[in-house]
């Protein structure tokens, strides 16, 4: 069974940069397209990231997009989102997803394996 933890969280001041991991359990973690989502306060939870199970293809919410980067390491097991210049708006919890099948999906019931989240702070 697959389960996901992430971490690297933290504050940090609106323009700097924060790199958040996700480690997943289990072999077919390979396999899975992987995505990560976040929820502000008061807010509904959003996609802000996804790639593929090889890593070749990603896909970016239009906020995030040319400020954050998504990889992954099949080796490790490891999916990172790589935060550049960031906002007070990027304050939220962060989570990251797998879901069993081939395509990116920006829908987030659309995954099957969520973390626990990991805690984003900008201040200005």
């Amino acid at each position: 069974q697959e389960q996901l933890v992430e971490s690297g969280g933290g504050l940090v001041q609106a323009g700097g940069s924060l790199r958040l991991s996700c480690v997943a359990s289990g072999r077919t973690f390979r396999s899975y397209p992987m995505g990560w989502f976040r929820q502000a306060p008061g807010k509904e939870r959003e996609f802000v990231a996804a790639i593929s199970w090889t890593g070749g293809s990603t896909y970016y919410a239009d906020s995030v997009k040319g400020r954050f980067t998504i990889f992954r390491d099949n080796a490790k097991n490891t999916v990172y989102l790589q935060m550049n210049s960031l906002k007070p708006e990027d304050t939220a919890v962060y989570y990251c997803a797998a879901r069993r099948g081939s395509y990116l999906s920006s829908q987030g019931d659309e995954y099957d394996y969520w973390g626990q989240g990991t805690q984003v702070t900008v201040s200005s």
